[in-house]
C-alpha cells in the first residue's frame, strides 16, 4: 500500500557494532499528506502510543486480531510537520509514535496499553533498546479521561507488580497531533525483513510480545 525506498543502513561501533533504527532521506511531504484521515476506516478507533523505534511497535500492533492498521509517524511536539532527520536531531520535541486503528469490539483499549509495556522494556528511560534519545521515548497519548484512568491504572499495576526495580518510564500525555512518517518507513518490518536492524531488534522484540500475549495474534 505504500512506496518503499529502501534506506541505507548506519551502524554505530561498539565492540563490533550494534543496530539502530536509522535511515536517511530527501523525501519532503506536505502538511496535509501528514495528517491522518481517522475516518478512513468508519468506525474505528484509534490510540496513539511511543516506545522506542517505529519500526519495531507497528510490527507489534500489525499482529494483533481487531487491529486493521498501524501507521508510524510523529507525536507530542511542537514543529510543525516534522522531517525523520528534523525529529532524529530531538529539536522537534516528537516522538517516533504510531497511529493504531482498531475495533473496539475485537480488542479493548486496556488491552492495546497492557501489550504496550509488555513489548518493551518499561524502565528505560528516553530509549529503547540501542536506540537513545528524546526521539524514542515511551509516551502514551491518551484522548480522553477514560483512556487516560486506563494508562495511569496500568502504569501503575505495573510499578506495584515488584517486576522492576526502576521506575516505569512512560509519560502519559494529552494527544494534539500526529504526524504520518515518510512513506518508507511504514510495514518496514515487513518489507524490509532483510535489515540488520530489523533482524536484531524488531523481530526479538515481536517474538517477546507474541510468547507473552498469544491469544490476542491474528490467526
Amino acid at each position: 500500500m505504500f512506496n518503499k525506498i529502501v534506506l541505507p543502513f548506519v551502524c554505530f561501533s561498539t565492540i563490533l557494532f550494534s543496530t539502530a533504527c536509522n535511515g536517511s532521506s530527501s523525501q519532503k511531504m506536505s502538511e496535509s499528506q501528514r495528517l491522518t484521515d481517522t475516518t478512513r476506516y468508519g468506525k474505528l478507533d484509534t490510540a496513539y502510543f511511543a516506545s522506542g523505534c517505529f519500526w519495531c511497535v507497528e510490527a507489534v500492533y500489525e499482529r494483533l486480531y481487531g487491529v486493521k492498521e498501524a501507521v508510524s509517524g510523529y507525536a507530542g511536539g511542537s514543529t510543525k510537520n516534522p522531517t525523520y532527520e528534523q525529529v532524529g536531531g530531538g529539536g522537534t520535541g516528537h516522538a517516533e509514535a504510531l497511529e493504531v486503528f482498531y475495533d473496539p469490539k475485537l480488542i479493548s483499549y486496556e488491552t492495546l496499553v497492557k501489550v504496550y509495556f509488555g513489548s518493551q522494556n518499561p524502565t528505560q528511560v528516553n530509549g529503547q533498546g540501542p536506540d537513545n534519545g528524546s526521539a524514542y521515548r515511551s509516551i502514551i497519548f491518551y484522548r480522553n479521561a477514560a483512556e487516560q484512568k486506563i494508562a495511569e491504572t496500568q502504569k501503575q499495576l505495573l510499578a506495584d507488580s515488584g517486576k522492576f526495580s526502576e521506575p516505569i518510564a512512560a509519560e502519559i500525555v494529552p494527544f494534539t497531533v500526529f504526524y504520518n512518517a515518510e512513506d518508507y518507513h511504514q510495514n518496514y518490518e515487513r518489507q524490509h525483513p532483510e535489515n540488520p536492524y530489523v533482524q536484531r531488534i524488531s523481530v526479538p522484540r515481536l517474538r517477546k510480545m507474541e510468547a507473552l500475549f498469544p491469544e490476542l495474534l491474528k490467526k
